[in-house]
């Protein structure tokens, strides 16, 4: 029998009802965004800064604290709070800009993504506020006075939570109805004493109406209306979504004012629309200026004010109600009644239900906690992303098919329009799309909401979103980077998880995925093959600064790269793409052609690849691939960097059980045919085909044949080496007493082991692959080990970790990586978390212990987190790790085949009945 939330969420796959129609769909951040750069030069950061946002409406988006808004983000609710020391409202988050920071861009604030259903039908959030002025100074200038060598200057540091002096602010969200959200915000003392606290609940429109936007809308209105008794209310009235009103228990002062810019206050020479402007409440509010606010009470922008006094260790609650369609009856009981707090309760009582609906029974409550966090973090990490290329370039006169058009970034992505709801990497740190990150998003997410990441894969191969050229775009800051091409690897992933879910393919989804891959598979092979020689380039490829040199500059040595992790990973999107052309061509044999193109397109790749001698990328005397320098003259030179990028040639690995062989028996005749006439293919890959198959008559393709194999898991598994306490290292631990240095030009370039921050300013310095653990790559290697496993059972097994005498199967293998992954967020025998490293507020308060951040990276060495704090993107795999080692055991997956990984709790429910 499905649960509440279930039942919500086939009502909005059916197109019943629209649960989806609000979330939590504002940016954490919307200053410092390209798409709000009008600058001259593309200094995104300075062109529009934190302290322009409370007086500077934005063009492409709006940010807010623990916000909501509806899924075009026209309507938009948030908080704002004062504790009567800071300089402003604390209306948005603040944090340090990539060159303020000793590390790059890094938010300076304390919230948590506690809870939400993937309908956001409850929701929770929490932000903790400090009582004493908030520090901004102090923190800009004590980071930017740091060297990239030290330590960040965190919040902590400050002072500012000493004798727990601050307010835990909770916001919890719950629907009535898909219309009629139930807003409770609650705000808790910590500290010694009484404290006075200013709560803002705001509702305002995006300034969409501006006279300067290239196209502009009808204004829309909010204005006050009356509320019935013990209440006060504000209409909200569009032109397209319509009519919708906004509740407040309590006679609170209600404060109108515009979301129009401030042009007088910024120096800009426009003239302001009026008196009434964006920063209008927060003069009124911190400054008293009583004429910065509309008398009338009419506006774009508006907010409640409650003064709250709270009580050592006491709470203070306020409570509002948003709905497009009024509850029956207009008294404060209907509106804040008992049922106000019933449907609250119901609402976390069908989420806690609709939790332990997914998570396997075998997983400990500890982990249960981790895994719902990190699924939290990736719902709640959902934005509205609204870019309009046609118009944004015609606004900074650089459209390319307009006369007089100048260069400027992303102008060949004049095709472009963007206008939905994308899961984001970090809404504060990354509060755009990109395009790799978010394969691994679909993952986690489709435990709770198969649909919404079938949306989001569909998006990017999309007419509006894909280059005619067949090129993905990779994210704002440059539309024509080039990542990994790991979206075939999670389309199959989401129709196996489809399958198994609803006992049944989406072969419309199948088809117009794979013929769109199919232009960004042909992409790749006639833009990143220089020479058509099946070696692949692509430049930095998601890994920033893991090379010697910067992989998407210019070569000082001239030439170019023949790249390790470029080409494995066109391998295992040609293995995604032959495993996808399998399920097609069973229902239409059109697609048996395809089956055989890519087997020859993975054959052809990995002669190329495992050549042997001088001139390949696979070294003989260390065991380990590299990238290889191709010099002017036509020489080559292995750069001898153990890292990722030589591990990555394992992920290029696929099982093809009986059955999938079964269903295109003429495409492998052909394909068989083929190799007859050019056994030579067959010579450094896993040997494969009749007469080499594994456990249940499964076959294999595999880059690296099994001596190859044993002597990268050596390494691999290596605690000197690549093997963590944490999981598998980005580069090798080796290389911290033996240091790559390469010489050009009387010019030293090097990698060192560095298993925290970064220490060169490549790629904005703000991410380090030269020794932290990331999450999406880890997934790949265990995703691999599987695979093996599958073919090899018990058969092949290796010493783990290396010089420790314990021979383990690969599942085995798998099962120790994505253990001490897990154990990153864990609390250990101590009783504290790794990711927190030496951060003892987070290690033993119980305020903050229990709250789980999910940083970009991870230390080497501690498992600290490090990065982005929320980047919950694809961390937030780790909830898929947790609930995929807990669905099954290698028993169950040698039996079951691929198919165990994708069952979603299933069989428990069924168990149950």
């Amino acid at each position: 029998m499905p649960n509440a939330e279930e039942k919500r969420l086939e009502q909005v796959r059916v197109g019943q009802t629209p649960w989806k129609k609000w979330g939590p769909y504002l940016s954490e951040r919307q200053w410092g965004t390209v798409r709000e750069d009008y600058s001259e030069n593309g200094d995104a950061w300075n062109f529009f800064t934190h302290d322009h946002a409370r007086s500077r409406a934005y063009r492409w988006g709006e940010d807010g604290l623990g916000g909501i808004c509806d899924e075009k983000q026209r309507l938009c609710f948030a908080l704002a709070l004062w504790n009567e020391k800071d300089p402003i409202l604390k209306e948005r988050l603040f944090g340090l800009t990539n060159s303020e920071a000793n590390h790059g861009e890094d938010v300076k604030e304390y919230y948590f993504y506690l809870d939400s259903t993937p309908t956001h039908s409850y929701m929770k959030y929490l932000y903790k506020y400090p009582q004493a002025a908030y520090p901004y100074a102090d923190l800009v200038d004590t980071n930017r006075r740091r060297t990239r060598e030290e330590m960040e200057y965190e919040l902590l540091d400050t002072g500012v939570f000493n004798e727990d002096r601050y307010f835990d602010v909770f916001v919890e969200y719950a629907k009535a109805g898909p219309e009629d959200i139930l807003v409770k915000i609650t705000a808790a003392n910590r500290g010694p004493e009484a404290a006075e606290l200013h709560v803002l609940p705001t509702l305002w429109f995006r300034n969409d109406w501006a006279s300067w936007i290239s196209k502009p809308s009808e204004k829309p209105t909010l204005k006050l209306v009356e509320g019935p008794s013990g209440t006060c209310a504000i209409a909200a009235t569009h032109p397209v979504l319509g009519a919708y009103t906004l509740y407040f228990e309590g006679d609170a002062p209600l404060l109108f004012t515009e979301n129009s810019t401030n042009h007088r206050r910024l120096g800009l020479e426009y003239p302001d629309i009026g008196p009434y402007l964006k920063d209008g409440i927060n003069d009124y509010v911190v400054q008293g200026r009583r004429e910065a606010v509309n008398p009338d009470r009419l506006g774009t922008k508006a907010a409640a004010h409650y003064r709250l006094k709270v009580g050592p260790g006491q709470s203070a609650t306020v409570r509002l109600r948003l709905t497009g369609q009024p509850p029956a009856g207009k008294d404060k009981k209907t509106l804040f009644g008992p049922g106000f707090d019933e449907t609250l309760a119901a609402r976390l009582q069908e989420a806690d239900e609709f939790y332990r609906s997914v998570t396997p029974p075998s997983v400990s409550p500890d982990a249960a906690n981790v895994m719902r966090q990190a699924i939290a973090g990736m719902l709640w990490s959902k934005q509205y992303y609204y870019f309009d290329a046609d118009s944004w370039l015609e606004e900074h006169r650089a459209h390319p098919l307009h006369h007089g058009s100048r260069q400027f970034r992303n102008r060949e992505w004049f095709h472009m329009i963007n206008d939905d709801i994308i899961s984001m990497p970090d809404k504060w740190e990354y509060p755009w799309y990109a395009a790799w990150d978010l394969a691994f998003h679909t993952l986690p997410i489709a435990i709770v909401d198969p649909d919404f990441a079938k949306e989001q894969m569909e998006l990017m191969l999309r007419g509006r979103y894909l280059h005619p050229s067949g090129q993905l775009p990779a994210y704002e800051w440059n539309f024509s980077d080039v990542n990994p091409p790991v979206h075939a690897f999670a389309t199959l992933f989401l129709h196996r998880t489809e399958q198994a879910l609803r006992g049944e393919a989406d072969l419309d989804f199948l088809r117009l995925a794979f013929n769109k891959l199919m232009l960004n598979f042909t992409w790749w092979v006639n833009r990143k093959d220089r020479f058509g020689k099946n070696l692949f380039e692509g430049g930095f490829l998601g890994l920033d600064n893991i090379g010697v040199f910067d992989r998407s500059a210019p070569l000082p040595t001239g030439g170019y790269l023949e790249q390790a992790d470029g080409t494995a990973w066109m391998a295992l999107f040609t293995q995604n793409m032959l495993e996808l052309a399998v399920e097609l061509a069973s229902h239409d044999r059109v697609y048996e052609d395809m089956v055989s193109k890519f087997i020859e397109h993975f054959l052809y790749i990995a002669a190329a690849m495992n050549k042997s001698g001088q001139d390949g990328m696979w070294d003989e005397e260390d065991g380990f691939y590299y990238d290889l320098l191709r010099l002017p003259d036509g020489s080559g030179t292995r750069l001898k960097v153990r890292s990722m990028v030589g591990l990555l040639p394992l992920c290029a690995t696929t099982v093809m059980e009986k059955w999938q062989r079964e269903r295109v028996p003429q495409s492998l005749a052909a394909s068989l045919a083929r190799l007859r006439q050019m056994p030579e293919l067959l010579e450094s890959i896993h040997p494969t085909g009749p007469g080499h198959f594994g456990v249940a008559e499964r076959g294999i393709f595999a880059l690296v044949n099994p001596e190859r194999l044993r002597r990268i898991l050596s390494k691999m598994l290596d605690e000197n080496e690549f093997l963590s306490p944490y999981g598998i290292r980005s580069l090798s631990k080796f290389h911290q007493k033996n240091p790559f240095v390469f010489h050009v030009n009387g010019q030293e370039y090097r990698v060192d082991y560095l298993p925290a921050e970064s220490n060169t300013g490549m790629f904005g310095g703000n991410s380090n692959w030269r020794g932290p653990v990331w999450m999406p790559v880890n997934t790949l290697i265990i995703r691999s080990l599987l695979n093996f496993y599958l073919y090899y059972g018990d058969n092949f097994k290796i010493e783990c970790p290396t010089g420790s005498g314990k021979m383990m199967n690969l599942f085995e293998v798998s099962k120790e990586i994505a253990d001490r992954l897990s154990r990153i967020f864990l609390r250990n025998e101590q009783g504290k978390r790794p990711v927190y490293g030496g951060a003892e507020k987070f290690q033993t308060d119980p305020h903050w212990r229990d709250h789980i951040l999910f940083y970009e990276y991870f230390h080497g060495d501690n498992g600290a987190g490090l990065g982005a704090s929320h980047q919950t993107g694809w961390t937030g795999v780790v909830a898929k790790i947790i609930q995929l080692f807990g669905l099954f055991d290698a028993k169950k997956l040698l039996e079951s085949g691929k198919a165990a990984a994708f069952i979603r709790g299933k069989s428990e429910r069924e168990a149950k009945k």
